[in-house]
């Protein structure tokens, strides 16, 4: 079965609002992943008007790490986690959420994670996504997928170590284009789709064929990875 999971860092919905719910729904999402989720006033609010403008609904969402699972009404939630990863002094904290969907009456795992601008507790937050995201795949028996703000480049230490346990939709089946931030004049790949060994890639990328340009550039200061992939 098919599933098309997006990643975004939608930056707390500062930019244009609606512009991010456009971005999202065109993509036709089965999950969206999103990094920078409202935390403050009023935050409960805006993340229930951003699920409702994509057609999704909430399957994890919580406030600490600001991020959000959301997944079309059709697809049942088996079981959900949020883990806050480990607290570095002074550093904004981060945090996975994790969801098992039943895709075609077998589990998948979808994990979303926003990790630090920190080289230190950057990569030390990847090894703790990678333990978490593993236990509950092998607790389920489940492929499984993570997506995220890795907040570094393909060649830096967090993400070669995500890339060396998981595959990289975006660069084994490249679609669309690859360059996520700064979403105006885009230079540099931070945002992925990691997936485990058993699912094939159809195509991962910036969907620039799906969302108009006014939208990717006002929506937020990244732009979305779109990634299709068969579930086995």
């Amino acid at each position: 079965m098919t599933l098309r999971v997006l990643s975004y860092n939608v930056r707390a919905l500062r930019d244009d609002a609606k512009a991010a719910g456009r971005a999202i729904a065109v993509c036709e999402t089965d999950v969206a992943c999103l990094q920078e989720m409202p935390r403050f006033a009023g935050w409960r609010w805006r993340r229930r008007v951003l699920a409702r403008r994509c057609g999704l609904v909430a399957a994890v969402n919580r406030r600490a790490g600001g991020l959000a699972i959301l997944v079309r009404p059709a697809i049942r939630v088996l079981h959900t986690e949020h883990w806050l990863l480990y607290r570095y002094p002074r550093l904004h904290r981060r945090a996975l959420s994790l969801a098992v969907l039943d895709v075609g009456g077998r589990p998948v795992v979808v994990g979303c994670t926003h990790l630090d601008l920190d080289d230190r507790a950057r990569s030390h937050h990847a090894q703790e996504v990678l333990a978490h995201l593993t236990a509950t795949a092998t607790r389920y028996s489940a492929p499984a997928v993570l997506a995220g703000d890795i907040n570094c480049a393909p060649d830096g230490p967090a993400w070669r170590l995500l890339a060396s346990e998981l595959r990289d939709s975006g660069a084994e089946s490249p679609r669309g284009e690859a360059l996520t931030f700064p979403a105006r004049e885009p230079r540099a790949r931070i945002d992925g789709v990691f997936v485990t060994r058993e699912m094939t890639v159809c195509g991962s990328g910036v969907p620039v064929d799906l969302v108009a340009p006014a939208d990717l550039t006002r929506a937020s200061d990244h732009r979305p990875v779109l990634a299709e992939i068969e579930t086995p």
